[in-house]
């Protein structure tokens, strides 16, 4: 059994920075595809069940399609994804694997030509954001919880 406590519990101020950028996310101009698969790819790789489930549940609210969940982790190995998202993946795989090097200049500059300044700055804040929740939900053992319908 574990005795670990939820941050927001213990201190809700702690949590007040990482809803700050949440509010910022949800006012800016991404689209919420775009933001669900940043947030669905970022806990795969990060091992996040939580943020992985709650993401999920959102990708298909928001429109997404179950096969496009289904195969997200292999994302290179099909022609499932638009042009824009198959760099926004490239990227978002550079944040969370930021030891590798971060995102390399060709894929920046891709990036900017095709999203503009504004749109690139959201598309990296988006990705800062749920690698840090992917860091609190693994550190603090957040689970997913089951779902009866």
């Amino acid at each position: 059994m574990s005795n670990r406590r939820q941050i927001n519990q213990v201190d809700p101020k702690a949590y007040k920075g990482m809803i700050v950028l949440e509010q910022y996310l949800d006012q800016s101009d991404l689209t919420p595809i775009h933001k669900e698969l940043i947030k669905v790819r970022t806990s795969q790789i990060n091992g996040c069940g939580y943020c992985l489930d709650i993401h999920s549940q959102d990708a298909l609210k928001n429109g997404e399609r179950i096969q496009r969940l289904l195969v997200l982790a292999a994302w290179r190995e099909t022609e499932l994804f638009s042009e824009e998202e198959r760099l926004i993946l490239e990227m978002t795989e550079s944040i969370a694997y930021i030891h590798r090097g971060g995102i390399i200049d060709s894929v920046y500059d891709r990036a900017l030509l095709l999203f503009g300044q504004d749109y690139l700055v959201q598309l990296i804040m988006c990705m800062v954001t749920i690698n840090a929740w992917n860091r609190i939900g693994v550190s603090t053992q957040m689970k997913a919880k089951e779902k009866r319908e």
